[in-house]
């Protein structure tokens, strides 16, 4: 029976509409009585008047939330039943049902207006299409998405404070473990435990997880894993799984909240994704909460040394893994112009670069320095900084290989004893079923077999190790190689420049002290260099490099005045080059100045040692090239470029040394005409040259 004026008659030819959702599965499966009450809303349509047949149920987002309407195919239903006009009125418990966002809500009030649907819920029945209707639905639309809010805030409130003590019960990785009572405590496996210990020890000797998965892959040694049921599972060891091993703070003993943040994609906004934060960024952290493998400084030099291991030069500043590229700072290097990071330049020769700003603004590469002499100079300060260490080299190396030795063959004899057990429990299996059962019996006789199978394998493959490793004999020290190895400040640059060093284990030894190097040119022949310790103390070096002539050394003019005035006291170019070496003064293109240098700029001057050589030398009947070159107006090296690739034919005189063409008109005329272009070749036979 109609109880409410609100309903007309053309209401009761459309469909009443019922619709029915719960947030969650679990609230579906628990709270059924809301379920029912829901259901219930079917006898408040017949008793408004509306006939069984003309009632219909939308109830398929059921453990779906209200908080948008993008994933609920039953509401999208309902819009587009009213939007054709075919319902009368919306039946729901609560308006929280239909949504709790008013961005999906008042839409729904403008078409059910427009089309004259009415709403109902528990409290009565609202006409969207008058105002008091739509004042009241509205103001219930803003309460429930506020009390979304609100739940949430609750909710998360109660999670954050849980977590602030370190009490909430994440997920924890493999190698440790909840007791009955809600403890933390390392997996009982010993197996599982060494193992990651093996992790971070080799990560800390070697430095890359590309390494660690190499040494692990060497020793063909699994990794424990956890199956999507949270059980221990042993699998081949990957680059993402060991990473994922040293990055996470439980084995440091930490409980860590807030690793990642949810960044809602602006193109799909229903979308989110995590991003990963710093270790600064983390929301909470509790230290010694669990039972650690490493120390929480171990785990921050290892977070810092995975973050260096990325080659992200120009946006994250990172260093980079030691590579074996012929430039020793790559990585560490900043720009003393700009302060951009530099890179490295393998083009006909090794240059480091500076080239932000031309990536970034199409603008000249800020500075661009030649690599040998910065790097020969950083290595002769990183040797007097080391040279007060004294270390034991050798027994430190051994005791750790030793040490390593040893945790290989522990792991290798746990590996052996845990396929041993499983090929055990696989006869065990096969044993007690029923013989009649063909099928079980064949599927556990085969896993029988390849327990066995794998058990031997691993076997054999620790019988090897152990005879390989008898018969190493481990090197023993004379007195003087351990002398030797007692300095390594003293030793080492004579080991520098040997085999002993790979490429990327001495720009490793650099970086132990070395935390940045900053690159100015002062000159045009000189590059300042501020080298950054660690620790924060500083050294700054002046370094020479090489220039393409003298005019672009800073001490050109000095430099030739002075020689100029040790020649006209009779000093000889070999002992003036040696003196004014002893002052700092080079070649363009050596770190010390040559004596031919000397003789050039003496030439240049016109300061000549003996007084034939102020007059040029005339042969009769022939011209020599300087002679040629100053009658056409060319240059000397314009004539002997031709010469050396072979457009001029001439052979060199044996008594003079000097290349001599005949002293004729015609030679003058040939050098024109090939000058010109109108010749390709010419030739000065022996005959012309003994004329």
């Amino acid at each position: 029976m109609n109880t409410s004026e609100l309903v007309t008659p053309q209401h009761l030819t459309r469909t009443a509409v019922i619709y029915i959702r719960q947030s969650t599965p679990h609230q579906v499966l628990t709270n059924q009585e809301s379920l029912s009450l829901q259901y219930a809303l079917q006898q408040r349509a017949l008793t408004l008047g509306w006939r069984a047949d003309t009632i219909q149920i939308i109830d398929a987002d059921l453990g779906l939330t209200g908080a948008a309407a993008q994933h609920r195919a039953g509401f999208r239903d309902l819009l587009t039943k009213v939007t054709l006009g075919h319902v009368g009125i919306i039946l729901s418990s609560e308006v929280t049902r239909l949504s709790r966002n008013c961005s999906d809500w008042y839409p729904l009030l403008d078409i059910c207006g427009f089309k004259g649907c009415l709403i109902a819920d528990r409290d009565g029945i609202y006409d969207p299409a008058t105002t008091n209707g739509r004042l009241l639905l509205g103001l219930k639309g803003t309460l429930s998405e506020m009390e979304l809010h609100t739940i949430r805030a609750r909710l998360t409130a109660g999670l954050i404070n849980k977590a602030e003590r370190g009490d909430l019960a994440l997920q924890l990785p493999v190698g440790l473990i909840r007791d009955e009572l809600g403890r933390v405590q390392k997996t009982p496996d010993v197996e599982v435990q060494q193992r990651l210990e093996l992790i971070f020890k080799t990560f800390l000797h070697r430095r890359t997880a590309s390494k660690v998965l190499q040494f692990f892959n060497e020793h063909e040694l699994m990794l424990p894993r956890r199956d999507r049921f949270g059980d221990v599972i042993w699998k081949k060891p990957t680059v993402s799984a060991i990473i994922q091993v040293l990055k996470n703070p439980a084995y440091a003993g930490a409980f860590v909240y807030g690793r990642s943040r949810s960044v809602r994609d602006p193109l799909r906004p229903s979308k989110t994704k995590q991003t990963r934060l710093p270790l600064a960024e983390w929301k909470i952290r509790v230290n010694d909460k669990y039972p650690s493998y490493i120390d929480w400084n171990t785990f921050e030099q290892i977070q810092q040394m995975l973050h260096d291991n990325y080659a992200e030069y120009d946006r994250n500043k990172t260093r980079g893994v030691p590579r074996a590229g012929a430039a020793l700072l790559h990585g560490l290097l900043y720009c003393g112009e700009c302060g951009h990071k530099m890179m490295v330049q393998y083009k006909h020769s090794t240059l480091y670069l500076c080239n932000a700003l031309r990536q970034k603004y199409r603008v000249p590469v800020c500075q661009n320095i030649p690599a040998d002499p910065v790097d020969w100079a950083v290595v002769m300060a990183f040797f007097q900084a080391l040279s007060p260490v004294e270390l034991d080299v050798y027994e430190r190396a051994c005791q750790a290989q030793q040490q390593t030795n040893e945790k290989i063959e522990v792991a290798r004899t746990q590996q052996v004893e845990r396929l041993r057990y499983q090929a055990a429990l696989a006869q065990r299996q096969f044993n007690r079923v029923d013989p009649d059962n063909r099928l079980v019996a064949a599927e556990l006789e085969a896993r029988w077999e390849a327990a066995l199978r794998d058990l031997k394998q691993a076997e054999e493959k620790a019988a090897q190790e152990q005879q390989r490793t008898r018969t190493v004999v481990p090197l023993v020290l004379t007195a003087e190689l351990k002398t030797a190895f007692t300095s390594i400040g003293q030793k080492l640059p004579q080991l520098w420049g040997t085999s002993v060093l790979t490429q990327p284990q001495r720009k490793a030894l650099l970086r132990c002290l070395i935390d940045k190097v900053v690159l100015q040119r002062i000159a045009r022949d000189k590059v300042q260099a501020r080298i950054v310790w660690r620790g924060g103390n500083t050294t700054t070096l002046v370094i020479p490099v090489q220039v393409k002539s003298l005019a672009a050394l800073s001490s050109a003019a000095e430099m030739g005045r002075l020689i100029i005035e040790m020649t006209t006291n009779g000093i000889p170019d070999e002992q003036i080059a040696e003196a004014l070496t002893a002052q700092g003064y080079r070649s363009p293109m050596r770190q010390h100045l040559l004596p031919s240098t000397v003789k050039i700029i003496r030439l240049k001057h016109g300061v000549m040692r003996k007084r034939s050589q102020s007059h040029p030398r005339r042969i009769a009947g022939h011209l020599t090239v300087t002679q040629i070159a100053r009658h056409l107006s060319l240059t000397v090296h314009w004539i002997y470029d031709r010469i050396h690739n072979g457009a001029i034919e001439v052979i060199k005189d044996a008594a003079t040394g000097l290349y001599l063409f005949p002293d004729e008109p015609a030679t003058l005329e040939l050098f024109k005409e090939l000058k010109a272009g109108n010749l390709k070749k010419l030739r000065f036979s022996k005959e012309h040259q003994d004329a």
